[in-house]
């Protein structure tokens, strides 16, 4: 297991201060915020552990302001209702004596029912892609600064782009993308946890997937990115250290705003996990004199 994959689940394995109260802490990188998919995983740990015998099914979840990584954040969870096959949460997380992010999360006993789902797009299996330190030692002098800078982290994520076209010949494109994801290690046989780490990746790539349309970047100095809100639909039953294929579209963006979807296959093409999300996308403007 990467030193990263450990850092991740030190961070997943929030502290319970009272009944209903936990307390995360951040990792010390060096980031002037608190990465939106922390906070997702963070509040879903918190929910879990106050249901007993029932996986999650959704979350909708919400960003309020920017996190302080420089201090705990505390998850406040209300169990709204325990029914008899659902289970819903409310959890709230606060910085400075302010609400960050809420999250509304649904939680459902196992039962069988009707079986359907679309097909998985074909594309090359990950094997078959440069892994992320072949792409790192081959393309580190020909990416712009702030793509080098990302790659030289270790992270407990890793994630293989199906096509990379878009970073070396610019212009817009529709408006869709495909990755493999996976964590870069073992993570056990706890299905909650798999569903937390799905949940703290899922939004890496999401939001990038609108500037696709206008051949821009995540990284992009003169763009202003932020989540504004975030939901997750899981169907199947899944592992989030084995290859999953990422599949993610941007219907529409304007107003300040662009709005991405999501949906999550095994290798072998089950359908476990959908999401959606709409972001900030704000051109930067230069200062107005004092």
């Amino acid at each position: 297991m990467s030193r990263a994959l450990d850092q991740l689940l030190a961070i997943l394995d929030i502290e319970t201060l009272e009944h209903n109260l936990f307390r995360g802490l951040s990792p010390q990188v060096g980031w002037q915020r608190v990465f939106g998919g922390q906070v997702i995983g963070q509040a879903l740990v918190a929910a879990n552990r106050t249901v007993n015998g029932r996986m999650a099914h959704s979350l909708h979840a919400y960003f309020l302001r920017a996190g302080d990584p420089a201090v705990p954040i505390i998850y406040e969870v209300d169990r709204i209702r325990d029914g008899g096959s659902f289970s819903t949460r409310r959890v709230v997380a606060i910085q400075h004596g302010h609400a960050i992010f809420s999250m509304a999360a649904s939680f459902h006993k196992e039962e069988v029912g009707l079986d359907h789902q679309m097909a998985m797009p074909r594309v090359p299996p990950p094997e078959d892609l440069p892994s992320e330190a072949e792409l790192r030692d081959k393309l580190i002098d020909r990416v712009p600064e702030p793509v080098r800078a990302y790659w030289k982290h270790e992270r407990p994520i890793e994630i293989r782009p199906v096509d990379l076209s878009r970073y070396f010949s610019p212009g817009s494109r529709a408006a869709s993308q495909q990755v493999w994801i996976k964590a870069t290690g073992d993570l056990g046989d706890d299905l909650a946890l798999h569903q937390c780490v799905l949940a703290y990746a899922s939004d890496f790539t999401l939001l990038d997937t609108a500037l696709i349309a206008h051949g821009r970047f995540v990284f992009d100095p003169n763009l202003m990115l932020a989540s504004l809100d975030h939901a997750i639909w899981f169907h199947r039953t899944f592992r989030a250290d084995e290859w999953l294929l990422y599949a993610q579209d941007s219907p529409t963006s304007g107003g300040g705003r662009a709005f991405c979807r999501g949906t999550l296959f095994t290798r072998e093409g089950r359908l476990v996990a959908s999401t959606a999300q709409e972001g900030l996308v704000r051109e930067r403007t230069p200062s107005a004199p004092a």
